[in-house]
């Protein structure tokens, strides 16, 4: 095996290897940051071209190709790419479904206004970004419909902002469907048997953190979420986007739930999940067949093609970071870096262990422009050997990545693309509403109320051992390291 990684050689020095990932972060900061494009695909072809640009720093062409190819080939990517493909039919079942208008229906029934609408939509966000798997895809959708009615009906913009994105966040971190969730638990592998950690088993061990930051946000978004007098024709723009049915299309999201944490496979939980979705919608009327698979002008047209779609861009750019991870591997640079990990002197406690899993995720997300999925596929297997040098359980390295992706990088104003969307649908939310005004994207972090408390949340379980277990001689959870 040693001898295989040192055949991939490069001119100059093997830090040469570094070059196609450097021009993906380039290419990533670029679109994200600079010219606000978020697209998959856009990442996908900048990971292409940034191995092929790399490819001529390579003192062999063929050896290099057949190191991408090796990484793209690897199980764990293959694995991922067929979940994101599965998950993707139901996402898109669960947005046709209108689950956003059920719970715009719900809010009004319920008369909410000023701080307590806030607090709503921060819940309804997080629940449409757990039943979708897109935090993205949860924020263009949401900001139409909840935050021009929530400014009339009292709630302040600023708040209202953040808890949109603190929604989206909170859905995103936990959903069982999301790229996140999916990646996190993939790369995480057990030391004392077979496989990967479970996505099931990963989102029931992980929804305590994400549960007690949600509190302390709701708390915050109630005391300071108010701002003034209500308007009547905020009840008229939440009138437009109601169906109370929406709701109903919440019970496909517990089978899935229940199915994934019972049974440890995604696969049966995301089949059980598309099976009774698409009943219970054809049942209540919400989607007819035409709505899962239908042609129209030599067009498939339907929530089966559309998930399958939406995915194709993050599975090209999961199989992209796959090749440049072949690369490093190859070069042996991956190795380097994972040694110099293993021998700091911050390594040498299971604090510090947690510490740099939790510091790495952080800048490899900065560096992606937040955006998590791909950070955690290129630091996840660095993570992987420091969990598995102090035997942490892959639940707890599962959970660290994801969690920690899931805070600092999201907020910081001048590099993340979350911030950057929310700007973006507000501006052009401004062309069709006089009464809503610009945010300042410095304030907007400050105000994202669930990301600042989740990583306090676990920063205090990293120094505390909250949540901390082990991994047992037959892959068990363990309180205590009793294995060495």
């Amino acid at each position: 095996m040693e001898e295989s990684k040192k055949q991939l050689k490069f001119r100059g020095s093997h830090l040469c290897s570094l070059i196609p990932l450097i021009i993906f972060v380039g290419f990533c900061i670029g679109f994200f940051v600079v010219f606000k494009v978020f697209e998959m695909e856009a990442l996908c072809m900048g990971g292409i071209l940034a191995l092929m640009i790399g490819s001529f720093w390579a003192k062999n062409w063929t050896t290099y190709w057949e190191s991408v190819v090796k990484g793209m080939a690897s199980p764990m990517m293959n694995t991922l790419a067929l979940v994101l493909l599965v998950v993707g039919i139901f996402a898109k079942l669960m947005s046709r479904g209108g689950v956003a208008q059920g719970f715009v229906w719900l809010g009004d029934s319920l008369g909410l206004q000023g701080g307590l609408f806030v607090v709503f939509t921060f819940i309804a966000t997080s629940i449409i970004s757990m039943a979708t798997g897109s935090s993205i895809g949860t924020l263009f959708s949401g900001f139409p419909i909840l935050y021009p009615s929530g400014i009339l009906l009292g709630a302040d913009p600023l708040f209202l902002a953040g808890a949109i994105l603190s929604g989206a966040i909170f859905g995103d971190n936990v959903a069982p469907i999301s790229d996140t969730t999916i990646a996190s638990a993939a790369s995480q592998e057990f030391q004392h048997k077979k496989g990967t950690a479970d996505v099931g088993g990963v989102v029931s061990t992980r929804m305590k953190y994400a549960l007690v930051a949600m509190i302390i946000a709701c708390i915050l978004f109630w005391i300071l979420g108010r701002s003034g007098e209500t308007d009547v024709a905020g009840r008229e723009i939440l009138e437009q986007y109601m169906d109370a049915r929406g709701l109903i299309m919440l019970i496909p999201v517990v089978i899935l739930l229940t199915v994934a944490v019972k049974k440890r496979d995604i696969f049966i939980a995301v089949t059980w999940g598309i099976i009774s979705g698409t009943v219970i919608g054809l049942t209540a009327g919400i989607i007819g067949p035409k709505d899962i698979i239908s042609v129209a002008d030599g067009t498939l047209q339907g929530f089966a093609i559309d998930g399958i779609k939406s995915m194709l861009g993050t599975v090209g750019y999961l199989y992209a970071i796959a090749g440049i991870m072949g690369v490093l591997n190859e070069s042996g640079t991956m190795d380097k870096i994972i040694n110099g990990l293993l021998n700091s002197k911050l390594n040498q406690t299971v604090i510090g262990s947690e510490l740099i899993m939790g510091i790495g995720i952080i800048v490899s997300s900065i560096c992606l422009g937040a955006a998590n999925g791909p950070a955690i596929i290129m630091f996840g297997p660095i993570a992987n050997k420091i969990g598995k040098a102090k035997d942490l359980h892959p639940y707890r390295r599962a959970n660290l990545l994801d969690g920690f992706a899931s805070t600092i990088p999201v907020i910081i104003p001048f590099t993340s693309s979350f911030i950057f969307i929310v700007i973006t649908c507000v501006n052009s939310l401004m062309e069709e509403y006089s009464f809503i005004e610009a945010i300042n994207p410095i304030r907007l972090s400050f105000s994202s109320f669930h990301c600042i408390a989740l990583f306090f949340v676990f920063l205090l379980s990293v120094f505390t051992g909250w949540g901390r277990e082990y991994e047992g001689p037959n892959g068990e959870r363990m309180k205590k390291n009793n294995v060495k």
